[in-house]
Formats: structure tokens, C-alpha cells, sequence
């Protein structure tokens, strides 16, 4: 959830957030060499309602896609829908989005996939404050998402999935303020990517010491002693985006919103509530009967044997630092690595101190020297 809500100094000043960390490159070359294959092999993700792609009211005025988030499980949700439209766009940062993103994900090296250095910044995530959302809706360079549940969203246990936390009122804000549409995403069978895990808030506490904000108890959960690349692990749920009905909430009001009193702002904001709960309920009673289409995912697999090494999690840390030795010896180009299971043992050899990731017990001491964590 965002946090300062009330501007304590002119956004101006914070324009720096916006341009300062994103490499275009970069998030070109990921989502051609690691979101797109993992979505191909693993997530087999849908776009409902993406046929034509939201047009601004006002070119200079960026939209507000706002979305569900998945319990319990790390953000691949998010991940895969930001690929997944920036790749519907054809590559165009103006027509996808750049995400507000959750400040502990870029303050905690743990929560970046596979401890990458500062993961989320690189691909255009902006640390979820109200001056940066401000300063977002400014430029017209791209789109902005939002997952207005917060962490409550994505820590809230699976036996509440697919019921929303109480949203944030900022972007109910930032709409009326500049008088742009909110895009409502539902997404559906993102909450099987880590299924049957639960909240303790006592262990959350725990964990938030070291700047992870909550450690689902489930049978993932259950693997991460047994090799550290458990903890970003996720199983092959079919990830269904489905957009909604376009929501113009400053027609909503005819008081500017400097003059709207809380209570007008939580009455709008439960107004969204009750559209998103529907249409998410909706989205889910027609595609989310089979979570995890396993005949589809079985005969994906049997045609790629000679990717399999990097298609399962097990291989998804070498799979991104790879990327990473690849994208910064070589620069930007447009031609894609190679994923084969040749190629995952040339990279091993490479690089064996990945296996660090995959080794029971020894491996988070390993990795945690390795990467200087401590």
C-alpha cells in the first residue's frame, strides 16, 4: 500500500526516482530472454480482453491499470503481466506500464528473483509512494500499474485467495486528480503459484527484521531448507489476465479533489472495491476451474526435452544470472541466448557457485557468503 499520502514537498523534486534506475535495454533483453520463456514453458499465460489495447483520454495522461494480487506466493504474478504487455505493445514502454512496486522488494536483496542487483528499479518499478506516483502520472512516457491491495494483497493466505484487502485510496486519487481512466485487471490462478500456504504474522515479524515482509507456511514453504531457490519458486499455474470495464471515477464527482473529505473518498474508493471484487469473481468462475491445465503444460514439456534444464524452477536462478553475465559482456542485442540443456551446462560451468541455490542446507550459508547478504 502506498505510504505518505499527503505530499510533504513539490513532486518535482522527485523526478529523479522516475528516470534514474530504468535500463530500457535491460528490460527488453529480459523479457525476450527470460519472461517471454518462462511464460512460453511454465506460466502459459492469457490476456482476456487485450484484443485492442487501452487508448489515454489525454495522450500526455497516463492510464491507471489496477490489479488483484496473488496470496502468497513471490511477485510473478506481476511479473508476468508487465512482460506479458509490454510484448502485446510491441515493446513499447509508452503502451504498457511501469510498475508501483512495494519499497521493501528494492530495500531487501532477498526479495529481488534470485537475489539480482537492484532487480526491480532496472525494469521501471518506482517504490510505491505517493510523490512517486504523483511524479508517474506527470510524464507520458508510460502507463502506471498498481496493486492497491499492498502487501496485504499478496500476504493475505490461501484461504482467503481471491478476496480483495481494503485498497489504497491513491490511485482513487491520482485518477480524479488527473482525470484519467482506471484499468482493472483481474487475475485468476496466480493464487495457485503457491497454493494451500498460510500467514503467522509471529514468523512475519521475524522475517521483516531481515527485510522480507512476510514467509508463507505451506508445502513450498516447507522445500526452502532444501535449497534456497525454493523461496522464488512457483508452480506452473495458467496465469489468466482478464481486463475489466474501464472505471472513470472523477465523473463520479463534481468536487475537485482537494475539496473531497475522506469519507467521499473511501465512499469512491468502495465503489472500485465492489467493481473489482465482481469482475474478479466473474474471471474466476470461467477460468478458474482448472488452475493449472497439467495436460497442456505435460505435452509443452514432452515437445521441449532439450530445454527442460532451464524450464524447471530448479534451473531459473542460472537462468537469470546467466542473463545477466550475458546482457552485461555482450550489451544489448537482439538475438536471443540460448536456453538448451547444452548451453545450461556450458553456463554452469561458467558459474558453479549457482549451485549454491539448489544444495539442502549448506546452500543458504553458501549463497549468502557468496552473494554478501550479511
Amino acid at each position: 500500500m502506498l505510504k505518505n499520502e499527503k505530499l510533504s514537498y513539490p513532486p518535482e523534486e522527485n523526478d529523479k526516482n522516475y528516470y534514474e534506475h530504468i535500463n530500457t535495454d535491460y528490460l527488453h533483453s529480459l523479457n525476450e530472454n527470460i519472461i517471454s520463456f518462462l511464460d512460453t514453458y511454465y506460466f502459459r499465460s492469457r490476456f482476456i480482453g487485450f484484443e485492442e489495447m487501452p487508448q489515454r483520454n489525454e495522450p500526455s495522461t497516463p492510464l491507471i491499470y489496477a490489479s488483484n494480487h496473488s496470496g502468497m506466493s513471490f511477485p510473478w504474478d506481476a511479473i508476468i503481466f508487465v512482460g506479458g504487455l509490454f510484448k502485446k505493445s510491441h515493446s513499447s514502454i509508452h503502451d504498457s506500464v511501469r510498475a508501483l512496486t512495494a519499497p521493501a522488494l528494492s530495500a531487501s536483496k532477498y526479495m529481488s528473483p534470485y537475489m539480482i542487483d537492484n532487480f526491480w528499479r532496472r525494469t521501471g518499478g518506482v517504490d510505491a509512494t505517493l510523490q512517486n506516483f504523483d511524479t508517474m502520472m506527470r510524464f507520458p512516457d508510460s502507463n502506471v500499474l498498481i496493486y492497491p491491495e499492498g502487501i496485504a494483497g499478496i500476504g493475505k493466505g490461501f484461504d482467503r485467495r481471491y478476496e480483495l484487502q481494503q485498497l489504497s485510496t491513491s490511485f482513487i486519487r491520482m485518477a480524479i486528480k488527473y482525470k484519467t481512466d482506471i484499468i482493472p485487471i483481474s487475475v485468476v490462478n496466480g493464487e495457485y503459484s503457491n497454493p494451500y500456504s498460510y500467514k503467522s504474522d509471529e514468523l512475519n515479524k521475524l522475517v521483516q527484521k531481515l527485510g522480507i515482509p512476510y514467509l508463507p507456511l505451506g508445502p513450498i514453504s516447507a522445500m526452502v531448507p532444501f535449497g534456497p531457490f525454493s523461496f522464488y519458486m512457483a508452480m506452473p499455474a495458467k496465469l489468466t489476465f482478464v481486463m475489466g470495464n474501464r472505471i472513470k471515477i472523477y465523473e463520479m464527482t463534481d468536487r475537485p479533489l482537494e475539496k473531497l473529505k475522506k469519507k467521499e473518498l473511501h465512499h469512491l474508493r468502495d465503489v472500485v472495491y465492489q467493481q473489482m471484487q465482481e469482475e474478479l469473481d466473474s474471471a474466476l468462475a470461467i477460468y478458474g476451474k482448472d488452475p493449472y491445465h497439467f495436460e497442456e503444460l505435460g505435452d509443452i514439456w514432452r515437445d521441449n526435452l532439450d530445454r527442460m534444464l532451464y524450464i524447471l524452477p530448479s534451473g531459473w536462478p542460472l537462468l537469470f544470472h546467466e542473463h545477466e553475465r550475458w546482457f552485461q559482456t555482450s550489451g544489448y542485442r537482439r538475438e536471443k541466448m540460448p536456453h538448451g540443456n547444452a548451453a545450461f551446462v556450458e553456463a554452469l560451468i561458467k558459474n558453479p557457485m549457482i549451485l549454491s541455490f539448489t544444495l539442502p542446507l549448506i546452500g543458504w550459508p553458501a549463497l549468502l557468503k557468496w552473494k554478501r547478504v550479511i
